[in-house]
């Protein structure tokens, strides 16, 4: 072999001895697979290991202790390598398609969408609600949940709302059923029949007797009159008819005078003159004042006796101004009373004072009770409690505890079964007796929480709120 040939030889041998060594240094190491199809082979995977880069190594309990080469711990345990890039993970896996996104809701439970993502105030996102979804607006709680929560639920139905309406009054007596006995003349009283205060009277029956001059003096003229009409029957008619003018008369004051018919009968029938004549009484009722007292003298129009009729009263009660305008004529008042426990009275109101009392912005109510049994005494003091309908019909009405009140916005939850709530807002109206009236959102026969609806509602923000910071 010539020294050129050699040459040729040797450069060609050093430059496949080359090429194999870059090729073997920068070739891509050769995917191997398993024949399980679970784990790479180990020369792989030492090779693999080979081409990241080693920062350090690590105590392997993980303490704060590291290595610049390979070392063992006093267990004889190998320190932990620590790569330059992290450890290449498995291709995550594609979530199954839950449809079209439909819009996005706010993560805290609010009545705010947003037709693109984006964040609230507090810098959460807003969580997608996808189409076959409940529209994120229904809450599933678990039935054991439930339970351990206290949840009552109540159906919504058609009432009448009424406002009660409480007021302090004290019983006065009907002024109607209020007499005043006095006398029409002078005289002095012989006897006293009625002598006590608080006695009772029927109408017609003598409270006392009493002489009076001009009573004699009228019943001596009416007896003469009288007389001379009944001689003068064959006189002239002029004659006959001045004897029967006087007669008249003198009858006519003796009736003006009160004076009971039955004495005025038996003078007519040709009775005596007598000295003392009785006064009678000119109701049924109890005396709530005498002041005639035996052998005193009293002047004309001088009150004798007060005397009431007490079976029916007033009851005057003490309401607000702002509760005026839901008190009506004819409308049912009960009146109970703290001296008569265990017993309430029924009445209406038959009049409203015309004026309101400046010192405690009040107004007087009239209200009127039977007092058949004669429990209700004068200035008993009571509690007045008005029914005062807030509208002429039915409405939906739920119990107030149902009601969810963030300020701007009220929301009951409807329950839909199976522990599904459903956060519906409505519109509220009157309140009263621990209802309120729905105006709009819910229909009659819609059950609704009415207890522990607040635990469900903060349960359902915070599960939304640690969705949307978890990112799911």
């Amino acid at each position: 072999m010539s020294a050129r040939a050699f040459i040729l030889g040797g450069a060609a041998a050093a430059v496949a001895l080359g090429g194999g060594y870059w090729l073997g240094r920068n070739a891509p190491p050769p995917v191997a697979e398993s024949h399980a199809g679970h784990e790479l082979p180990a020369q792989v995977a030492a090779q693999v290991a080979k081409e990241r880069q080693i920062l350090f190594y690590q105590h392997p309990d993980g303490g704060a202790d590291y290595s610049p080469v390979p070392k063992k711990d006093a267990k004889g345990r190998d320190y932990t390598p620590v790569y330059a890039d992290p450890e290449p993970e498995a291709a995550p896996s594609k979530p199954a398609a839950k449809g079209k996104i439909l819009y996005y809701r706010n993560p805290m439970g609010l009545a705010d969408t947003s037709p693109v993502p984006k964040k609230d105030g507090m810098g959460m996102d807003y969580v997608p609600v996808y189409e076959g979804d409940d529209d994120g607006g229904v809450l599933n709680v678990s039935q054991d949940k439930v339970q351990k929560l206290g949840v009552r639920t109540e159906a919504a139905r058609l009432t009448t709302l009424t406002r009660s309406i409480r007021a302090v009054g004290t019983v006065q007596v009907d002024e109607r059923n209020l007499h005043i006995v006095t006398a029409k003349f002078e005289g002095y009283i012989e006897r006293l029949n009625i002598n006590q205060t608080g006695q009772s009277v029927s109408r017609g029956q003598s409270l006392m007797e009493v002489y009076s001059p001009d009573l004699v003096l009228a019943q001596q003229e009416f007896l003469l009159a009288a007389k001379g009409a009944a001689t003068l029957e064959t006189a002239s008619p002029e004659a006959r008819d001045s004897a029967r003018s006087l007669a008249d008369g003198a009858l006519a004051r003796l009736k003006n005078w009160d004076i009971p018919a039955a004495q005025i009968e038996r003078l007519r029938r040709g009775g005596d003159v007598s000295r003392t004549l009785s006064l009678a009484s000119p109701a049924s009722g109890v005396v709530l004042d005498k002041r005639a007292i035996q052998g005193m003298r009293f002047m004309p129009g001088e009150m004798l006796y007060q005397i009431a009729d007490l079976s029916s009263v007033w009851v005057v009660a003490e309401v607000f101004e702002q509760d005026l305008a839901m008190v009506t004529l004819g409308q049912t008042a009960k009146v109970s009373f703290s001296a008569l426990p265990g017993m309430s009275f029924t009445g209406k109101v038959t009049f409203l004072y015309p004026t309101v009392t400046p010192e405690t912005r009040t107004a007087k109510v009239r209200i009127e009770l039977p007092n058949h049994d004669g429990h209700l005494k004068p200035a008993l003091y009571g509690t007045v409690e008005l029914a005062a309908p807030l509208a002429g019909r039915p409405v939906v009405a739920v119990p107030d505890s149902a009601v969810l009140d963030s300020g701007t916005r009220q929301v009951v939850l409807v329950e839909r079964g199976e522990g599904r709530f459903e956060p519906r807002e409505v519109k509220l109206g009157a309140r009263a007796g621990g209802l309120v009236e729905i105006q709009d959102g819910l229909a009659e026969g819609e059950k609704v929480v009415v207890k522990a609806n607040f635990l469900i509602d903060a349960e359902s923000n915070l599960r939304a709120a640690l969705q949307s910071f978890q990112g799911k």
